[in-house]
């Protein structure tokens, strides 16, 4: 079906249906893989939490051996590579690579280069892409909702500097969603790769009548050095409080964020402590179930049982 993960881009919707379907099934219990000769190996140039844990725990559950590159006493220090360093571990029988990056487009231009055989799985490049979070994400949607066609869903926060709104603007587009985003003018993008989206300035107006009201965390680490972040100003106009949530969002609709939230920041403290947030560990519970599929999908070869 695919031999790497790069881009929500580079999947159709009968591959990303593939994957979501193969995670039901996983998450049921109806699917039961072992796949002992395949090896994983985690680089994470980038902290992290939710994702990295996950991938491994998504490999360990389908009996892969996992290992974890660190970056930081890697042989990069010494000049070496990372084509070089790849091609050293698929000299080592590694099978698939779980990159993480700061790098923009860094995942696609290994996959281009390495002499042999690697999966590569792109955990997040920069502000460029995430597509492991958008499939989970996309996940969690259509097990509340049951489809996102004709669904406003309402992104709010730091758009230009997050590659998990790049992402989910581009895999609900395919699925006919009808996707807003809200940002203060420093925090505003429009770099969407020709994806259909609404743009605000004002939360009232996207919150109005969403299904599904996603909050971003403020980038920090990619904010440049002489950026003094309005504070006041971001909290005052853009976080998001159970009373503007209830005031304008539809009844019941989705709150969601990618993690790590914030509270006092994007989220109010109280909308974070509420039963409205608990969707918000569902989809870490859910990425596990979509990095196996990812995973099982890639590298199986007759491993059911």
């Amino acid at each position: 079906m695919f031999k790497n993960l790069l881009d929500i881009q580079n999947l159709d919707k009968a591959t990303v249906e593939k994957i979501v379907d193969t995670a039901k099934k996983f998450k049921s219990g109806k699917l039961s893989v072992n796949m002992p000769d395949k090896a994983v190996c985690l680089m994470f140039c980038e902290n992290s939490t939710r994702t990295k844990l996950s991938f491994e725990l998504a490999a360990k559950n389908l009996g892969m051996k996992t290992l974890n590159f660190e970056c930081s006493t890697s042989s990069f220090s010494k000049g070496e590579s990372l084509e070089a360093t790849v091609d050293n571990l698929a000299a080592m029988g590694v099978n698939a690579l779980v990159l993480r990056d700061r790098t923009n487009g860094i995942a696609a231009e290994l996959a281009k280069n390495i002499r042999y055989p690697v999966a590569i799985l792109n955990a997040g490049d920069g502000n460029h892409a995430h597509p492991t979070q958008a499939l989970l994400d996309f996940y969690t949607m259509l097990e509340k909702m049951g489809t996102v066609e004709g669904k406003k869903i309402s992104i709010i926060g730091d758009i230009a500097h997050s590659r998990v709104a790049r992402s989910n603007i581009q895999l609900l587009n395919k699925f006919g969603a009808n996707v807003h985003i809200c940002a203060p003018s420093y925090f505003a993008a429009n770099d969407f790769c020709g994806a259909k989206v609404t743009m605000h300035t004002d939360l009232e107006s996207a919150l109005s009548g969403a299904d599904v009201v996603m909050c971003l965390r403020i980038q920090r680490e990619r904010l440049e050095n002489d950026f003094k972040l309005p504070v006041d100003d971001y909290i005052s106009g853009y976080q998001l409080k159970s009373e503007n949530l209830e005031k304008f969002a539809k009844k019941g609709a989705l709150l969601m964020h990618p993690g790590p939230v914030n509270p006092g920041y994007e989220m109010s403290e109280e909308l974070f402590k509420s039963e409205r947030a608990k969707t918000i560990l569902e989809q870490v519970t859910n990425g596990v179930y979509i990095r196996m599929a990812v995973l099982y999908l890639l590298l199986s070869e007759g491993a059911a049982v």
